[in-house]
């Protein structure tokens, strides 16, 4: 890892300062965004907002996010993004492969800048060096944040044999994780039980955790999953459970510890194809580049309120490390 930052105290996402590059525009540009969870549960805002100020664009005179938020109803994605294309925007901001695909649905000529996996198989462009259409923007690399959520929970404790997991079923996306945490696992010699966390499922199966004997708890990564953070981190509190978030917000919400792509980081350099469309690029000439930026993040008092002494090797390779 190639960075550790101490805080001692909650906050929003750094921004660091920068010296703009492009000359001032002289319109003002929009751009619509949409986020299944609620305002402020991630940090692709702040990210596109430092990555537009690189480009030389204030938001708020220069640029004005139109950004709208399902908080949590993924159903609701479709109309929040009717409403943005009714308001007129130049671009589309699309995270993840759901909102990206209802994006495309919606509309094949306002150009849209996606964060998503596997976008050729998904069918959201036909090459990713000539995405030939209305969609660029950045692969996520498929990386082994699985693999790597059960080593992590076996260098906190390696005693521990059984592991709860949490999905969303209604997810395909996440079918193929699964199947890597099942490989991973046998490999490690622990059990997995993968409990759903649909709205009618979430409270009964949690109550099913709680009554038995895990040693440890995986949240897979999944969009539609992150507004469930502050629930997920309250019970894993109650019931000291050792748990393990692919959303970087978690552990500045008191969750143990974080591994995931670096959404800010990926945001922040998602501006720059906006930037190029804003200056008359075509979406289908942009080439679409992968993102392996990733963030580990360790929380320690949750580790103390917990009774864990984290390895000290492990708290040396984060990234943050919250005290």
């Amino acid at each position: 890892m190639k960075r550790r930052t101490f805080i001692a105290a909650l906050g929003g996402a750094v921004v660091w300062p920068v010296v703009a590059r492009a000359q001032q525009p002289t319109t003002t540009r929009r751009i619509g965004y949409v986020w299944i969870g609620a305002r402020g549960t991630e940090v692709n805002m702040a990210g596109l907002s430092q990555g537009l100020l690189d480009q030389g664009y204030f938001v708020g005179r220069d640029v004005v996010i139109e950004d709208r938020y399902a908080n949590g109803y993924a159903e609701r994605v479709p109309a929040l993004i009717a409403e943005l294309l009714a308001l007129k925007v130049d671009v589309l901001a699309t995270p993840g492969t759901p909102i990206t695909r209802a994006a495309q649905r919606a509309t094949s000529t306002v150009p849209i800048v996606c964060v998503t996996v596997n976008p050729i198989r998904f069918g959201l462009v036909a090459d990713l060096s000539r995405p030939g259409g209305n969609i660029t923007g950045l692969e996520l690399v498929d990386s082994d944040y699985s693999e790597k959520s059960l080593q992590l929970l076996q260098e906190i404790a390696p005693k521990q044999r059984r592991i709860a997991v949490l999905r969303n079923p209604d997810n395909p996306l996440i079918a193929r994780e699964i199947e890597r945490l099942h490989e991973e696992a046998q490999v490690l010699g622990v059990d997995l039980t993968v409990f759903s966390v649909r709205p009618t499922d979430r409270e009964v199966n949690l109550s099913a955790i709680a009554n038995a004997d895990f040693g440890g708890l995986v949240v897979t990564t999944d969009y539609s999953l992150e507004p469930l953070a502050a629930r997920i981190i309250a019970f894993t509190a109650e019931r000291r459970l050792p748990a393990i978030y692919p959303f970087i917000t978690a552990t500045e919400q008191g969750g143990l510890i974080s591994y995931s792509a670096d959404y800010f980081a990926i945001w922040r350099h998602a501006a720059s194809y906006v930037d190029r469309i804003f200056r008359g690029a075509r979406p289908a000439d942009l080439p679409i580049e992968q993102a392996a930026d990733l963030a580990f993040k360790v929380n320690l008092k949750t580790a103390k309120a917990l009774g864990l002494a984290l390895p000290p090797t492990l708290v040396a390779g984060a990234d943050q490390v919250i005290e």
